[in-house]
């Protein structure tokens, strides 16, 4: 069965998928319930999966909960579907809701909810048991303003990992608790004669605990994650404005030592040639136990995260992930939307071009967003989502028209 199940976890974590050849130069960051590092909302996924600084949005929980107390209407909700990994396999998708709502002038409250099915699973060993596993996270934030440019917010989110076989005593459901920090300036400065809107944002996402599908025994980082980010925005004229947003992100986790510093180690402890040791992937893991690497507290992880990757300075700058996105509007009704997002060959290599259109009413908004993959077999691309929200107060406004 831990074959089954290391399968589905590989299955799912589209990451890694092509960063297993521990021969090469690959040496991604590895983690937990990777379906929280996707991105649910069509608007950032336009955009390149941009939305730490960008204009305040019901979405705006994933990104940067700190942003809520500067939306205009004062509650929304937000329906987010992605069926993703398709050029590989059907029935894998992402579902999320999201809602966020202002108390008073200074405060808001938001929440979410996230549904990441991988389909049906047929397990040969079990007579062709069909399995159905899932990951699932639920989060509530508060955020305030603590200036009329500056707000910080904080999340707490509960996470459960179903990838196990029912029938097998080994593994069980993993499940972890985390929590967000999240800060946001929104400001304004004059450009060409232009009161444009200029903002930053930080957000530290999934401080937590470890999560574990064998009752503690190993135990999996979840994907802690810092993301900075700017934004400009700028209107010609009364009717047309134009957005340009960039992201910096970086997982806040520990570089796993590669198979290459266990060859060495093995060769100048043991002796022999490199190619005994290179399947050896149970001396790898026993050998890694002994490293400490899975000793290491989620709060140490942080620490180290800055400082351990084994080609040193050089290779942590490979950690970062670079976004930028573009969002032409019109009337504040039409968007049109372009990005690129980057992640260096050997820390994933997922490089992708999107785009994206919205249209938006009183009432209601309707957004959605294509990948278009630009590393050869990036089972990222040709990825669409799809978004619908509403506007309580456009909804509020409609029904008092009505009963008038």
């Amino acid at each position: 069965m831990k074959k089954i199940l290391f399968i589905l976890t590989l299955f799912s974590f589209y990451t890694t998928l092509y960063a297993q050849d521990v021969r090469n130069q690959l040496n991604p960051v590895y983690y937990g319930v990777t379906s929280l590092a996707i991105a649910p909302d069509a608007r950032a996924g336009g955009l390149g999966d941009v939305g730490a600084a960008t204009d305040p949005d019901v979405n705006s929980q994933y990104w940067n909960p700190a942003k809520y107390p500067f939306c205009i209407s004062r509650a929304g909700v937000s329906l987010n579907y992605t069926p993703w990994l398709r050029q590989l396999v059907d029935g894998i998708d992402l579902a999320n809701i999201t809602g966020y709502m202002r108390l008073g002038d200074y405060n808001a409250l938001s929440a979410s909810l996230r549904y990441f099915s991988l389909g049906e699973v047929i397990v040969p060993d079990a007579d062709d048991m069909i399995i159905k596993p899932y990951e699932m996270a639920v989060d509530l934030a508060y955020s305030r303003m603590l200036s009329e440019t500056f707000s910080a917010g904080v999340a707490l989110r509960y996470i459960y990992s179903d990838l196990a076989f029912k029938a097998d005593d080994e593994t069980t459901p993993g499940s972890a608790f985390a929590a967000d920090i999240a800060l946001y300036h929104n400001g304004y400065l004059n450009l060409g004669g232009h009161e444009s809107q200029m903002g930053w944002g930080l957000n530290i996402s999934n401080i937590g605990s470890k999560i574990s599908y064998d009752d503690g025994n190993t135990s999996e980082f979840i994907p802690t994650n810092m993301r900075f980010g700017l934004s400009l925005l700028v209107p010609f004229d009364e009717y047309n404005t134009l957005t340009i947003a960039a992201d910096a992100n970086k997982f806040l986790i520990p570089t796993r030592p590669t198979m290459e510093q266990y060859i060495d180690y093995m060769v100048k402890s043991e002796g022999g040639e490199r190619a005994d040791y290179e399947q050896d992937f149970s001396g790898y893991r026993t050998w890694l136990e002994g490293e400490g690497y899975y000793n290491v507290s989620p709060i140490s992880g942080i620490f180290k995260s800055f400082h351990d990757a084994p080609n040193g300075f050089k290779e942590e700058l490979q950690e970062i992930q670079w976004s930028v996105g573009l969002e032409y509007a019109y009337n504040n009704q039409f968007f049109i939307r372009g990005g690129y997002h980057y992640e260096h060959p050997n820390k994933g290599n997922r490089k992708y071009f999107t785009v994206g259109a919205g249209f938006k009413m009183n009432v209601f908004s309707i957004d959605a967003s294509y990948v278009i993959s630009t590393a050869q077999s990036n089972p990222l691309d040709q990825t669409l989502r799809f978004s619908l929200a509403f506007d309580m107060d456009g909804i509020n406004d409609l029904l008092g028209k009505r009963r008038r």
